[in-house]
């Protein structure tokens, strides 16, 4: 049997620079949910690599801005607490979205020291033109001193397995954490929450999918192999009740139904879900909800 090799590797940068999208795509699987919206991510998924001899550990962590309040520091906190444990740090920046002024606004999170265990990925190259690109790289690279920068599009799979290769190269002697068919620590529970919040975050327009939280409720097993989930949609206001029914529950009703199919194909069996819909004020700076998500306030 070879000798094993792992890496630790955290996955950081500004909201909606494609970090979730880019562990999707490594993994082949979904272990991270993905929308359109900034600050999707709130807690630390980790998602799991393992070919040949090496195992690659992925830590996707939510973006990195200026919080204000308590959960979003518990969110930045989290973020920047992935920083500390890792092997090796990928830095992801949208380059179709001011990357400079993203970065300035990160900078402060990243280490001074140990600059060699820092990646730049510079993602939706898709979207901007070589010559800028190829500047931007430049630009970045003068401002911070990265160990490799590499070009990629996370949502088309291009440059990814060059990312890769280079990851397992700076893989070093160590035993595996996790068993070699794991894919992801999230729990069952946590990842169906997840999954629904997805779907808000879909269907729900403006600032509303920020002002909710899903929690896995109650999971019951049968005997003929399907799951009955219960899930609670917590909101700040009666108002928010109401615009997530929808007119008749219409609302609701669809995205339970897109929730449920995708929960399906994921766990390979049949799903019951119930959702819930219940109006707590000031759930944002309630622990109890943080610790949820595995966040300390």
């Amino acid at each position: 049997m070879n000798e094993q090799k792992s890496a630790l590797i955290t996955l950081i940068g500004p909201p909606n620079a494609g970090k979730s999208t880019l562990l999707n795509t490594i993994l082949g699987e979904k272990v991270s949910i993905v929308s359109p919206k900034v600050q999707t991510t709130r807690s630390r998924i980790r998602g799991i690599l393992t070919e040949g001899d090496t195992q690659l550990v992925f830590t996707d962590t939510p973006g990195l801005f200026d919080p204000k309040k308590k959960l979003e520091k518990a969110i930045v906190h989290a973020a920047t607490e992935g920083i500390k444990d890792a092997d090796l740090m990928c830095v992801i920046m949208d380059v179709s979205a001011r990357p400079l002024l993203q970065w300035d606004k990160i900078r402060k999170y990243l280490p001074d020291e140990g600059q060699d265990r820092m990646i730049l990925i510079l993602n939706k190259i898709d979207r901007i033109d070589t010559k800028d690109l190829l500047a931007l790289s430049k630009e970045l690279n003068d401002r911070y001193h990265f160990a490799a920068t590499f070009m990629i599009s996370a949502e088309k799979g291009q440059g990814v397995k060059d990312l890769v290769s280079y990851l397992k190269n700076r893989a070093e002697d160590s035993p595996w954490f996790f068993p070699a068919d794991q894919l992801s620590d999230l729990p069952n529970r946590l990842l169906a929450a997840e999954i629904t919040r997805e779907h808000l975050f879909r269907n729900l327009h403006q600032e509303l999918p920020y002002h909710l939280t899903v929690e896995t409720e109650d999971w019951e097993n049968f005997e003929n192999g399907d799951a009955k989930i219960s899930q609670v949609i917590y909101v700040a206001r009666d108002g928010h009740k109401g615009i997530i029914l929808g007119k008749g529950g219409e609302t609701l009703k669809r995205i339970s139904i897109t929730a449920r199919k995708e929960l399906e194909d994921l766990l390979e069996r049949r799903v019951h879900l119930k959702i819930f819909i219940k109006v707590k004020e000031n759930w944002m700076d309630d622990p109890e909800r943080f610790t949820v998500w595995g966040l300390e306030t």
